[in-house]
């Protein structure tokens, strides 16, 4: 595992952090690997805007759509 120090980090940044992290029941160092993975762990494109760039490009599609005829049904909560 490698080692990260973060030096001249603002009061309010630390503070927050530390209530950040209390919030979600860790330390501060915890908090920051949890922030830190999410942040790395994005992808590069996403996904639906990727498929709708290429479905445009491709002329796109019309689908139709159905009328909803059917009625709700009943729940019984016994």
């Amino acid at each position: 595992m490698a080692t990260l120090t973060i030096r001249q980090l603002d009061e309010r940044t630390h503070a927050r952090l530390r209530g950040r992290a209390a919030e979600h029941g860790r330390s501060v160092e915890a908090e920051v690997r949890a922030i830190l993975d999410a942040a790395v762990d994005l992808p590069e494109h996403n996904l639906l805007l990727a498929l709708h760039e290429t479905m445009s490009q491709a002329g796109g599609v019309d689908l139709e759509v159905p009328s909803r005829t059917d009625q709700p049904r009943s729940v019984h909560l016994s």
